[in-house]
């Protein structure tokens, strides 16, 4: 019994014999760079969520610190917190009453974290900003 000689390929049915193989690959790749993409996105509107408290409790802070006599704090503080806030995270923002500590305005501001979507859906844990102010006059 005689063998024949070894097939050669050339490089055009070696590519033909490998077709849709590239497609197959990508396919099976595609939920799992969705789904690092969606997970890089949500903590990026962590990120942005941390970075808003911050600087609404500054404002806030700032303002109840400089508020008049006759101004209400707290409605001072309430409105310079979400003056400069997106729309979708000053809907549920909370501005509890500025504590005092001799001459320190102390704010805490607690925001929502969106779900992918600014304004769809929130996580149900809030992040919260706090910061201090010296009252000034």
């Amino acid at each position: 019994m005689r063998l024949g000689k070894p097939r050669r390929w050339n490089v055009r049915e070696k590519l033909k014999a490998d077709r849709g193989q590239v497609i197959i690959e990508f396919a099976g790749m595609v939920p799992i760079i969705l789904v690092t993409l969606v997970v890089l996105w949500q903590l990026v509107l962590v990120g942005y969520t941390f970075i808003l408290a911050g600087n609404s409790a500054d404002e806030a802070a700032r303002a109840a610190a400089t508020a008049e006599w006759y101004e209400s704090r707290q409605e001072a503080a309430r409105t310079a917190a979400i003056e400069d806030l997106p729309k979708a995270w000053a809907g549920p923002a909370e501005v509890p009453y500025p504590e005092s500590a001799g001459n320190l305005w102390k704010v805490k501001v607690h925001l929502k974290v969106p779900v992918l979507a600014p304004g769809l859906i929130d996580f149900p844990f809030t992040i919260t900003g706090s910061a201090g102010a010296a009252q000034e006059g």
